[in-house]
């Protein structure tokens, strides 16, 4: 029997299968140490094998009394997925979502802000693993004079690196309706660090799904974690019957970092789609944009054509190859 994964605990999963059934799942005991160095083997929005038939563990209770009704026997090959390094491990990965069409990463300017670098390291990472992103900047109505106009900097500048932007509330609804065309017949993983408004975003788009939302840290501007496990939300939620090709938004716990895992330095530059763009032109092939002449990469960063801040995001992703500084907050 086949399926999709819409729901990860992190020791459960639940999987709709093809003919529309919801399983707890879990994992077969000898699954996990295949040689899959993550800290999630199964991640969202992987196509999994299940099988109903009782093993010997399915005789064991979980801690809730419940057993599994299925079994998660294998993973079907991802065409895409969102990774970072873990927090725990920073030789293993955590895999954000599989499978997914599109990825809305959720930023604001303000309450709390999100970095440059954070954002730069994300686009970077779905750049790597085929993810279209679309900038999606939340709470405007929340802005200063100043923080409108600097955010329109920010929509401006990656508008102009080609991906793109919208401005919402997700409080008042502003724009929120614009974004539905956008979601319609595809899975759609939502990002963004702890606080910038996924919860409340999914419950404008998905009346009665009622996620839970909380203030933000008054004494540090940071968001306080919502969401504690990754789960796929059908944007029909009171539909009776769902299908893997349902539209989908995927709602994640929200990260204050983004390590960036299994990138090779001199794949790096083709991440960056205007540094990649401006490196044909350097003098040298194997040129790192660090120091090298005739580097046309710094060049453009000194003309201004090339952001300072998304360049000063790549040098800081060569460093992540010094294992030693990997647990620095980005």
């Amino acid at each position: 029997m086949q399926g999709l994964v819409v729901k990860n605990t992190g020791s459960w999963y639940t999987v709709l299968t093809d003919d529309g059934q919801l399983l707890d799942c879990k994992m077969k005991g000898n699954f996990r140490i295949k040689g899959i160095r993550s800290t999630n083997p199964v991640a969202v929005g992987d196509r999994v094998e299940v099988s109903q038939q009782q093993t010997a563990n399915s005789q064991q209770p979980i801690a809730n009394g419940q057993k599994p009704t299925a079994w998660i026997t294998a993973i079907e090959d991802r065409r895409n997925y969102i990774i970072r390094k873990s927090i725990n491990l920073s030789k293993q990965s955590h895999i954000i979502a599989a499978n997914v069409d599109q990825a809305l990463l959720i930023v604001t300017v303000s309450k709390p802000e999100t970095s440059t670098t954070f954002i730069d390291r994300f686009l970077a990472s779905a750049e790597a693993y085929r993810v279209p992103v679309i900038l999606i900047f939340n709470k405007v109505d929340l802005l200063s004079d100043d923080e409108r106009h600097y955010q329109q900097m920010l929509v401006n500048l990656y508008e102009t690196v080609g991906y793109e932007c919208r401005t919402i509330s997700a409080v008042t609804g502003q724009g929120v309706e614009e974004l539905r065309s956008l979601l319609d017949g595809k899975i759609t993983l939502l990002s963004g660090n702890s606080g910038v408004g996924k919860s409340t975003l999914i419950n404008r788009l998905v009346p009665g799904v009622n996620l839970r939302t909380a203030d933000i840290s008054d004494a540090h501007q940071m968001g306080m974690h919502t969401t504690t496990f990754s789960e796929m939300i059908p944007l029909t939620h009171h539909s009776s019957f769902l299908t893997p090709h349902s539209s989908f938004l995927i709602d994640t716990p929200g990260i204050k970092g983004f390590g960036t895992f299994d990138m090779e330095r001199e794949e790096l530059t083709s991440y960056f789609k205007e540094i990649f763009e401006f490196s044909k032109q350097c003098r040298f092939s194997d040129c790192t944009h660090t120091h090298e002449p005739g580097c046309a990469v710094l060049k453009a960063v000194e003309d201004h054509y090339i952001a300072q801040s998304r360049y000063q995001s790549y040098l800081s992703m060569l460093d992540d190859k010094d294992e030693n500084k990997y647990r620095e907050a980005y």
